[in-house]
């Protein structure tokens, strides 16, 4: 009869093993990133654009940009008309309109790029009119919709993007291998990708316009950006899973989700994240994404040239590494 030793080698085998042991890894380090990029949340560098009269801007300017933990980076704007443009062009993330004749200066926030950073520059700067004896009024210029609560829906659209893309991949590697057997399947299962992407670009921005009535702005640019967001993810699982096989899978859940999501600019706003966050989040898939459907939905469009090469990016690159796979592994 079968010591206990041996039931155990038999029934858990060294790769199961192994796999087990990346799963506990991978779970720590999503234990450690969401805490990580969330337990403490503070401003530094919020772009802040200073309307005030030419004689004292300078000052004011070079006042603000010296307070301790630099959490503002403040730049002259010419006028409020000026500041209230490049807060919809998304160059600013707040404005102080500062009123010489009177004691009550305004701040001017866009509340759809993340109720949060607008509540932090609100914040750093109240404690600076109070010392000056004087108070702020509040005004976004760019708010979020009704059904869109502290401007996330963008967030979790893109979330669920993300999620779709690296599961079709994933569900491509269980039914037929972890690795294309050749060139042929490689591009089938890239085209099935695709197909799979533009399906769910449409759905999900149909789900979160005209259903839900969570974002407003265009439901074909919403669509563009669902789509390269689901095919950018998917294809980046597929060129994993050529590399590793069955740990791609765990690999691209560490990318997109592990580093993505916390990093994304979702629940705090680039600003308010710590440097590691704030340094990776725009040039991964979720933060690419959450930035772009941010833009199509509340800013016109504007700001999106850099996130959608971001995306791409990892769509290109997921291609030819999948093709390179399986080029190289054919016979």
């Amino acid at each position: 009869m079968p010591s206990f030793p041996d039931e155990v080698r038999s029934a858990v085998t060294g790769r199961a093993a192994l796999l087990v042991i990346g799963a506990l890894v991978l779970q720590l380090a999503f234990i450690t990133s969401y805490i990580g990029a969330f337990h403490n949340p503070g401003p530094t560098d919020i772009r802040l654009g200073v309307v005030a009269p030419p004689q004292v801007r300078g000052t004011l300017v070079d006042r603000l940009g010296s307070l301790p933990g630099s959490p503002l980076d403040p730049r002259a704007t010419d006028d409020r008309a000026t500041a209230e443009r490049q807060l919809r062009e998304r160059e600013l993330d707040a404005a102080l309109v500062a009123d010489p004749r009177g004691t009550t200066d305004t701040l001017l926030t866009a509340g759809a790029a993340g109720a949060s950073l607008g509540q932090a520059a609100e914040a750093v700067l109240a404690r600076v009119e109070a010392a000056e004896k004087r108070s702020m009024k509040v005004t976004d210029v760019a708010p979020a919709s009704a059904g869109d609560a502290r401007g996330l829906s963008s967030f979790y659209l893109v979330v669920g993007w993300c999620v779709g893309g690296y599961l079709c991949a994933a569900i491509l590697a269980v039914s037929a291998g972890a690795r294309p057997a050749n060139l042929h399947r490689a591009v089938i299962r890239l085209g099935a990708i695709a197909v799979y992407a533009v399906v769910a670009g449409l759905l999900g921005a149909v789900i979160a316009g005209p259903v839900l009535g969570a974002l407003p702005g265009s439901v074909a640019g919403l669509w563009g950006v669902g789509a390269l967001v689901v095919f950018a993810v998917g294809a980046t699982t597929l060129a994993l899973q050529g590399l590793a096989g069955v740990v791609g899978i765990g690999l691209a859940i560490a990318i997109v989700v592990v580093l993505g999501n916390p990093s994304a600019g979702g629940a705090y706003p680039y600003p308010l994240l710590p440097p590691f966050w704030r340094a990776i989040g725009p040039y991964l898939p979720p933060g690419a994404g959450t930035w772009s459907a941010r833009s199509v939905a509340y800013f016109a469009g504007n700001a999106l040239t850099g996130p959608l090469l971001v995306l791409s990016a990892w769509a290109v690159a997921g291609t030819a590494v999948t093709v390179g796979s399986a080029v190289r592994k054919a016979p």
